[in-house]
């Protein structure tokens, strides 16, 4: 099993997440975080420290956000590793509790 990070991620990219991971397992995109499933260790680190509860393990993964399972297997391909903590896009706050935002991923 595997972690996930879902919808709420997208265009707040709060990165308190990479701090705690033990494999540098979370991979950054333009507006989203993603994590490699061939990285992660299951460790659970991770999810209590998201400020918008977008990270969820494979299992619990909500029946509307489960095509983010496939998301962040493919684009963890291509984005490089994240190691380091970085601040928040400025209007984070503004998006945190915005729903429907998967067509903003940017690739």
């Amino acid at each position: 099993m595997t972690y996930v990070v879902t919808e709420s991620c997208i265009k707040c990219k709060y990165t308190d997440c990479v701090d705690v991971c033990p494999v540098d397992c979370f991979r950054e995109g333009p507006n989203i975080l993603v994590i490699d499933p061939d990285e992660c260790i299951d460790c659970t680190l991770c999810v209590a420290e998201c400020p918008v509860e977008a990270i969820f393990a494979e299992d619990d993964v909500p029946a509307d956000q489960k095509d983010f399972i496939a998301i962040n297997a493919d684009l963890s391909k291509n984005w490089k590793p994240i190691v380091e903590r970085k601040d928040a896009p400025a209007d984070a706050d503004e998006w945190k509790s915005v729903k429907d935002k998967r067509h903003l991923i940017e690739k």
